[in-house]
């Protein structure tokens, strides 16, 4: 197998969209020619490049899109501690910008701020690059991404990502089902969003609580039309996009799944789930949905979520594998009790979301009030931004997940301006 760290030969495209600090820039520079996120700029990494350059406005956007296009973080802490923080113009060359002052007062990662420092060493575990070698050459290699769009729930995602693996060597088609389940605020709906669009394949989206009868869920409108961006909006039902995209790979999310008003709704999802066909009503023709890749959100096992939590010997440390496959062994009964066995038994993989560590709630706080603040972050001391991290932690409700931290953040940098 190819490494995904692979050294590339060096290029002056990557370093001038980095210095640009735009974002897209670098995006376009990564996806597109033979950029490579590892190449070395003169002494430097890219990566190294870009967290010791301080004019960079857009720094953690930008360290993120090289982390998610293959950036190797091994090693970068050692490139810190050598080089400390570049202080110059944006728009200097790199030529210009490695004369720039050095900044004395460094010490490695640590100065950087809790969003951009969990990212960087969120890539660089060893879990991480054991996973994503899971489904590396497999059609759900660009899943891996979304390590750099949301926080936390490392074990759901190498869960996720061994289900994805095992079926991807499957010799023949079957449906794929996942239930994200736990709650609010810990990355479920989020997940379910990205997963079309970092497939590059449409995604039609349910809002369940609205869904009465059978009718009213073939007749779903998509909640979210523009869920990939380069796609047409979609004005098609849930029985429409199924025959649209039949044979073909797409997803369906069916948001807030238990709280349909008539639990025997989900009954026509029987034989989709089973079969991979799917007939609309009696005397219809059958669709081929084997290729729809169905994601269900739930509430369910919330409290069961809290409880582990609270039992954990160190619950603001990353869940062990061994913890995550015990969750998912209490969950499942649950899910049985609000779904039914018929529909349980047809589910793929049930993954827990789990409340945050530590250093995912610095995270969340830190990335809200780099995006809240905007340019107003030049004119508050870094003193009073730490402290608004702090404190904005301090106000994390694990019932609201990552909407309390947000709005803790807000609250406070009102009061700091």
């Amino acid at each position: 197998m190819d490494s995904p760290h692979a050294i590339g030969t060096p290029s002056p495209n990557l370093i001038f969209a980095i210095a640009s600090d735009d974002v897209d820039q670098v995006r376009q520079a990564l996806t597109h020619g033979d950029t490579n996120p590892n190449e070395r700029l003169g002494p430097q990494s890219a990566l190294a490049f870009t967290v010791t350059n301080d004019a960079l406005e857009n720094k953690l956007s930008i360290v993120k899109t090289l982390l998610a296009h293959g950036a190797d973080p091994r090693g970068l802490e050692q490139e810190v501690q050598k080089t400390g923080s570049r202080r110059g113009s944006k728009d200097e060359s790199y030529e210009s910008s490695a004369s720039t002052t050095i900044s004395a007062d460094t010490s490695g990662l640590e100065q950087l701020d809790p969003a951009t420092r969990y990212y960087i060493k969120r890539a660089g575990a060893a879990h991480t690059r054991q996973t994503s070698a899971l489904i590396y050459r497999s059609f759900f290699r660009p899943l891996t991404k979304v390590r750099y769009e949301m926080v936390g729930q490392d074990r759901a995602l190498e869960q996720l990502f061994k289900v994805l693996s095992v079926h991807s060597k499957q010799l023949s088609v079957a449906p794929i089902v996942v239930l994200l389940c736990g709650p609010s605020g810990h990355g479920k709906s989020l997940l379910a969003r990205r997963f079309g669009s970092l497939l590059d394949v449409p995604t039609h989206t349910v809002n369940m609580t609205t869904v009465r009868s059978t009718l009213d869920l073939w007749r779903s409108y998509s909640l979210s039309p523009y869920e990939v961006c380069h796609f047409e909006p979609s004005d098609s039902t849930l029985a429409e996009f199924l025959v649209e995209n039949e044979g073909k790979r797409c997803v369906v999310v069916l948001d807030e799944i238990e709280k349909t008003e008539d639990p025997k709704t989900l009954h026509s999802l029987l034989m989709p789930w089973e079969l991979g066909r799917c007939s609309f009503e009696a005397g219809s023709r059958h669709v081929d949905v084997r290729n729809v890749i169905w994601l269900g959100t739930s509430n369910v096992g919330q409290e069961l979520v809290f409880d582990h939590h609270a039992a954990r010997a160190e619950p603001e440390t990353l869940m062990s594998r061994e913890e995550y496959v015990q969750l998912m062994a209490l969950l499942r009964p649950r899910v049985s009790e609000q779904l039914g066995t018929s529909i349980l038994s047809r589910v793929t993989t049930v993954l827990p979301f789990v409340t945050f560590t530590m250093d995912e709630k610095m995270a969340i706080a830190s990335e809200a009030l780099h995006t809240l603040a905007g340019d107003l972050l030049k004119t508050i001391s870094d003193d009073s931004l730490n402290m608004i991290i702090r404190e904005g932690v301090g106000r994390y409700i694990p019932s609201e997940g990552a909407r309390s931290l947000h709005r803790a953040v807000s609250e406070m940098l009102l009061d700091a301006i």
